[in-house]
Formats: structure tokens, C-alpha cells, sequence
């Protein structure tokens, strides 16, 4: 059988000379020196015959067709896989100048291509021209290595090249670039993961979270998202609230490097976007903004701002901010940042950004409005935990809380300073029906704000009843607080100092609690009662007396010891617990057996056993009022910061907050100073003197002397604070013994079958 060829030229732009291989047995590559791209081979009738001219022009225009016109990019290898040949398809992709390459192997250009999985698309095309069994659809992502890079990702079909007799000239790849398609369904599937993955709960950092975790790597390799703090506390952003110092808080950040890889600032942490920022620019015009290059000479970039150098440090070269906007309100700024991705954003990406901001928006205000709810309803429902630690230094506690739906019983536990507690528990009447919840948590909101003030139990019950005695300015059926033609509300004030061992209640109103002796002996705490608040004359007594060590406060309300002889059968039902029953079984045993049947309206259960600082955690020093003393007061404190295997960094701070007040106190007192450290879950240094005196924090100019005692105070400790002392006053401060999260109020616990509130 023979094999007649011949050529034919087309017009086509002219290729570096290539010398083609003769097969063995002749087939459609001829042997010739190929010195310009128009010169093809023209294959037979495959029978030996020359075919007739119009398979001969039919021929021409295939090969014509293939080489000039064709779409696909087409790719000739020989049968050791170097490139003999290209089609003009593949040489107009001048981000991938393959035919440059004509001669070199497979390997070098999958190489220089940057092909991410260059030995699988290696093997394959191996596989082919070993089996001759094509593939089809084989996807190649290719990637430029000039800048800005640019991805291609192609659909490549590969197949065998052989001649009339069967031998094997190489492979065939025919190219088709598919990178829009590839990324319009890259970019559904993301959107629909947006919808399952983001907002899976109602919380304002969790929904960040998942939003980060679903952008990253896939849109961009570091994702940050910051919120208006107003948003975090559940409001709504204002106008006003946007200004140029707005305070944003980092609800979510995800990086490529790691989830233990931390950004600037951290997650919790509040910042602010200085003026003539991008960041700035996006959140005035509230337009998306696309930065296609960053460098180190980006003019906004500032290397002393923690941000800007850690953008630096990073490399980023490209960025979106896209602000996050829901129901007609400016949530924050969201901003994707490539590092390690070359190819930087484009139009595309930001459209992609902008449509899954919208919908993780609308769930982090979705977490906002709960957030709002649930904090309200707490309030209603007398579930209001403290930001604070609840005194575990001074009792242990144990709550269960019997709701009804009426809404009007509530109690709350409050730090005070010195390591002391308060334990107030409150009620509307119980023949009230219509109870205002809304009142009532107004109403404790202004217990927990008098509190702060450290006054006594009968001067904090005094003023709530001057403010639910004075008419309300509000039109009827308006919140406020309880007034005289509102249901009354009973209120019980007690205050424990672990120190003294005093416990010191008031009431107005409010059964007066029990008190359960370590050996088990009940008795009634003999607490005055007062007129309920907001009715009759404010005429209300504090009552002291010093608890032994590990005796029991049970504080209550009407609704759980209705009648008399219910009270009265408490001492029994003690005496019948079984022994070792913690202090929570024990509440939630007494709640069960001492309830009504059926609650005719809500009741709660507080328990509270005593515990006492000792002198091996307390100790207090007198000194005269002579300058020379502040030296005396900071080794004193010291040494005993020293004796108790405080930080070091700890005892320091101590120093010089016992300095500042000492030195403080020696000014303005003419009597002795009395100092005290006490270490319980906090360490406490207390400075009283006998100036009635109340300091106050003001901001020294630079060129001040003095000023600053106060400032530094407030710098380094948790809170601070002034309260009335018998002799004059005492200013007090807090320092956590660690770095740590306060941790919240205990959830309330209910008996099973009682349900929560």
C-alpha cells in the first residue's frame, strides 16, 4: 500500500522552522522542512489511491478549518510529547504563548504554564498514546506567570495520532477555554452554601464566623468583618453613629494561614478607620471598591499603623470592601484580601462579594434584632445575667425560678466592691394579674445603676421609692416605672461582706429571708419590713447581723410560700434532704415540695451560702497622715502581694495604685489612712480616710504636676470606685488575678417538669 501526499499553502502568518519526522511507512505528516505555517500535509483516501479532487479540496478545507479558523486551540505532539505544531487558536492566547514553544516537551510546558497538577495531565496524555484510547473533557488550569497573573481553565480532549498502518505519530489536544463557565458555577455553588452555611444561629460573632470560613480560600485568603459596636449591643446604627470616629467592632476574621492566625485588630476588639482610607471611602459613599493593586508604595498605606503593616508584611496585592448593608441599614464594612492567591480581583469578584454580603447582612441583623429581643426578654422573664462575677468569693448559689407567664417575680445577684455580693429579689403583688414586666425590669435596671453607688440597703430602697413615687411622664399605658396607680412591687436588699461576716438587709415590702444555720437550725432573718415601693412614706430600716460561716440565705416570694404553714414546715423539709445533696439539687428539691400545685403566678427560689475571707486572704494596715507613709503603704503591700505568690507584673500595678491613693489621701484627709488588700476572685486595694470628700477622674494636660493618680487607677484596673466609709469615705480597686474572660451568671435552673422562663 502506498501513501501519496502533497501540499498545499494557505495563507497564514509564518511559524520558526520545524523539521517533522518521517513515519516509517509514510502517513499524512510528511517529511519536509516546515519553514513557514502554511505548508500542512494532505492526507490520501487512506486506500492507496489518490482521492479525487473534491475529497482533496474537502481535505484542504478541514485542515484550514482546524489550523486557521477553529476555536479550540489545537496542540500537535509527536510521539516522544514534544510540540511540533499549534493552530492559530492556541497562538492568539497571548497570555499563554504556546507557540513559542514549538519543540519543547510536554513537561516544560505544563511547566511553564504553571499547571497545578502537571504530573496527572502528563500521565494522561502518556495513557493515550500508549492505549490510543481518548479522553475527553479533561479540565487544565493554567496560570500566567507575567503580571497581573491571569487563570485560564480549559477543557482539553486528547487523542492518538497514527498512520494509515497503525503507527503511533504522537497526540492531539484540542483546547477549549471554559474559564466563564467554570467560574459562573463556581460562583452559584458558592452562593447556595451562603444560604445553608451562614446564619445557622442567631449570634452576631457566629455568623461572621461561618461567613469567613465559606469566603476563604475560595473568594479570597483573608476575610475580615467589622460591625458598628451599636450593632453588637443590638441596635440599629444611626447617621450619627457613622461619623468620622465611629467605633466598629471585628466580629469575624478567617485567614488561609490558619484559624489560629489572629488579625489586627483581634476578634472582640474595637477599632476605627482612619480618614482618607479606602475603608473610610466605602463606608461614606457606601459603595463597594475594588483595589486591583496594593504594594508598598500605595500612597494610604501607613507602616506605623498596626493594619497597614500587617497588610504589608503580608504581601497583599489585591482588595474589596464591600459594606454590609440590611433593611436600610449600614451594618459595617466587610473586606477580602488576596496574599496568596496571584490573580488579583476583578469586576467579577466584586459582584460575587456584593451578593454574599447581602445575604450574610441580612443574618447579622437577623442576630442583631435577636440579640435586642433576647436581651429584652431576659429582662422580662428574670433571666438578667451580670457582666460580672457573681461574688463566688463571698457565697455559693443555687436558683430555681417557677415562671407562670405573669412576668412580675425577679431576683439578681450584684458585685459590689470589698469582695462583698447583693442579693435583691423583687416582686409585683401577687393579686396582680396584669403585672408590667416592662416596669419591672425597669425597675431593676435602676437597682443595678444605684448599686454602683455603693449606698446602704435603706438609702438604695429610699431613693427606688422616690423614683416609682414620682408621676411618670409618660401617656397611660406607657412604660416606666412602677408609679401609685400601678401594681405595687415588694423589693429585698441584702448585702454579705465576706470579710466582716455582716450580712445587712432592708426590705420594703418583701418576706424577709431565711437563714439555715450550718448545724441545720431555720430561722427568719429579722429584716423590717417597709411599704412596698411607690406607696405610703418611705420609712425603711437596714438590719445587721454577723452569719456564721456556711449558713444559707433563702431568698423567695409569695408565690412559692403562700401560707404561713407552708414557712413554717421549711425547717423539716431541710431536716428531710438528704445528706451530701448539693446546694443546686437542694434548691430544686425545696422549690418542688414548698410550690403550689398549680402557680398562680411566677416564683423563684434563691439560695446563697456564706463563705469567709480569712486572714490569710486580707490583711490592713493604719497609718498616720505624713507624706513618709506612701513608701511604708506600697512596701507594705508588696510584701504582702509577694507573701501571697501574686503575678509579678501584679504586684507592680499594686504599687503604684497604692501610691496614687495613698498619696492622694494624705492631701486632702487630716486623719490616719487606713489601707487594705484583699484577694478573692479579684484583688481588692481599699484606701479610706476620713474626707467626705468624693475624687474624680479628669485628664491631666502635659504640663501638669499633679492629676493623674485617678487616671492611671482607672488604666490599670478592672473598675474602680469611691464609697462611704463611717469615718469619711474609702476608694476602692479591682485587678483580675489572671487575663481571662469574666465569666457570666449562671443560668437559672428549674426542677424537671417546671419548665424555664
Amino acid at each position: 500500500m502506498t501513501t501519496a501526499t502533497r501540499s498545499k499553502r494557505f495563507s497564514r502568518p509564518p511559524a520558526a522552522p520545524l523539521r517533522w519526522q518521517e513515519p516509517a511507512c509514510g502517513g499524512w505528516i510528511g517529511a519536509t522542512d516546515v519553514t513557514d505555517s502554511s505548508r500542512c500535509s494532505v492526507v490520501t483516501d487512506g486506500y492507496g489511491s489518490k482521492a479525487g479532487s473534491a475529497d482533496e479540496e474537502l481535505e484542504d478545507a478541514l485542515l484550514d478549518a482546524l489550523f486557521s479558523r477553529s476555536p479550540a486551540g489545537l496542540h500537535i505532539y509527536d510521539r516522544h510529547l514534544r510540540l511540533v505544531r499549534v493552530n492559530t487558536a492556541a497562538r492568539m492566547m497571548r497570555d499563554f504563548p504556546v507557540d513559542r514553544m514549538v519543540g519543547c516537551s510536554l513537561s516544560e510546558i505544563l511547566r511553564a504554564f504553571d499547571i497545578s497538577d502537571r504530573g496527572s495531565v502528563e500521565r494522561t496524555a502518556r495513557r493515550v498514546l500508549e492505549s490510543g484510547r481518548p479522553v475527553f473533557d479533561l479540565a487544565v488550569r493554567l496560570r500566567s506567570r507575567r503580571e497581573p497573573t491571569v487563570e485560564v481553565v480549559t477543557s482539553a480532549t486528547v487523542l492518538r495520532l497514527q498512520g494509515t498502518d497503525g503507527t503511533v505519530l504522537g497526540v492531539a489536544a484540542a483546547l477549549t477555554d471554559v474559564t466563564a463557565r467554570v467560574r459562573a458555577e463556581a460562583d452559584l455553588r458558592l452562593l447556595n452554601e451562603a444560604a445553608t452555611r451562614v446564619g445557622t444561629t442567631l449570634d452576631v460573632f457566629r455568623t461572621a464566623a461561618e461567613f469567613g470560613d465559606l469566603a476563604v480560600p475560595r473568594l479570597a485568603d483573608t476575610v475580615t468583618v467589622d460591625v458598628y459596636d451599636t450593632v453588637v449591643r443590638g441596635h440599629a446604627p444611626t447617621p450619627e453613629s457613622r461619623d468620622q470616629g465611629a467605633v466598629l467592632r471585628r466580629a469575624g476574621f478567617r485567614s488561609a494561614a490558619g484559624t489560629e492566625y489572629q488579625g489586627v485588630p483581634r476578634v472582640g476588639e474595637v477599632t476605627t478607620y482612619p480618614p482618607a482610607t479606602p475603608y473610610r471611602a466605602a463606608l461614606d459613599t457606601l459603595a463597594p471598591r475594588l483595589i486591583g493593586r496594593l504594594g508598598p508604595d500605595t500612597s494610604w498605606l501607613d507602616p506605623d499603623r498596626r493594619r497597614d503593616a500587617r497588610i504589608l508584611a503580608a504581601g497583599v496585592h489585591s482588595m474589596l470592601l464591600v459594606p454590609i448593608r440590611a433593611r436600610g441599614l449600614v451594618l459595617g464594612l466587610a473586606c477580602f484580601y488576596r496574599w496568596r492567591n496571584p490573580t488579583p480581583f476583578d469586576d467579577k469578584d466584586l459582584v460575587l462579594a456584593e451578593q454574599l454580603i447581602t445575604h450574610a447582612a441580612l443574618c447579622l441583623d437577623n442576630a442583631r434584632q435577636y440579640g435586642r429581643e433576647r436581651s429584652t426578654a431576659r429582662i422580662l422573664t428574670g433571666r438578667l445575667a451580670h457582666p460580672e462575677t457573681p461574688g463566688a468569693a463571698a457565697v455559693d448559689l443555687a436558683h430555681t425560678y417557677l415562671p407562670a407567664g405573669t412576668g412580675g417575680a425577679w431576683f439578681d445577684v450584684i458585685p459590689l466592691s470589698g469582695a462583698r455580693i447583693a442579693l435583691v429579689a423583687g416582686d409585683a403583688a401577687a393579686e396582680a394579674d396584669d403585672a408590667d414586666p416592662v416596669a419591672m425590669g425597669e425597675l431593676r435596671a435602676a437597682i443595678e445603676a444605684l448599686s454602683d453607688l455603693d449606698l446602704p440597703p435603706d438609702e438604695i430602697l429610699e431613693r427606688l421609692h422616690d423614683l416609682t413615687s414620682r408621676p411618670q411622664p409618660f401617656p397611660s399605658g406607657s412604660p416606666g416605672l412602677p408609679s401609685p396607680d400601678t401594681s405595687p412591687a415588694s423589693c429585698l436588699y441584702v448585702v454579705y461582706d465576706p470579710v466582716t461576716r455582716l450580712c445587712t438587709a432592708a426590705s420594703a415590702g418583701h418576706p424577709a429571708p431565711f437563714l439555715v444555720h450550718p448545724g441545720g437550725d431555720v430561722e427568719t432573718l429579722d429584716v423590717a419590713p417597709g411599704p412596698p415601693l411607690g406607696q405610703d412614706i418611705a420609712q425603711y430600716r437596714s438590719t445587721e447581723r454577723a452569719l456564721p460561716t456556711g449558713s444559707t440565705l433563702l431568698l423567695y416570694n409569695t408565690a412559692l410560700l403562700a401560707e404561713p404553714v407552708m414557712a413554717q414546715s421549711l425547717p423539716s423539709r431541710i431536716a428531710e434532704a438528704a445528706p451530701g445533696l448539693s446546694l443546686q439539687s437542694l434548691c430544686d428539691s425545696l422549690a418542688l415540695d414548698l410550690g403550689p400545685d398549680r402557680l398562680g403566678h411566677d416564683a423563684f427560689l434563691l439560695l446563697a451560702r456564706t463563705r469567709a475571707l480569712g486572714p490569710e486572704q486580707t490583711n490592713t494596715w493604719t497609718f498616720p497622715n505624713d507624706p513618709a507613709i506612701v513608701s511604708m503603704a506600697r512596701k507594705a503591700a508588696t510584701d504582702q502581694l509577694t507573701r501571697w505568690g501574686v503575678d509579678a507584673d501584679l504586684v507592680d500595678n499594686t504599687a503604684l495604685i497604692v501610691s496614687e491613693l495613698v498619696t492622694n489621701a494624705v492631701r486632702y484627709a487630716k486623719g490616719t489612712i487606713r489601707l487594705r488588700l484583699i484577694l478573692g476572685d479579684t484583688l481588692t486595694c481599699e484606701v479610706a480616710d476620713d474626707s467626705s470628700t468624693a475624687p474624680h477622674l479628669r485628664r491631666a494636660l502635659d504640663t501638669d504636676e499633679h492629676g493623674r493618680g485617678l487616671f492611671i487607677t482607672a488604666q490599670l484596673t478592672r473598675r474602680w470606685g469611691v464609697r462611704g466609709d463611717r469615718r469619711g469615705k474609702a476608694i476602692w480597686a479591682e485587678q483580675d488575678l489572671v487575663p481571662s474572660s469574666p465569666p457570666s451568671m449562671p443560668e437559672r435552673h428549674a426542677p424537671v417538669g417546671a419548665g424555664t422562663p
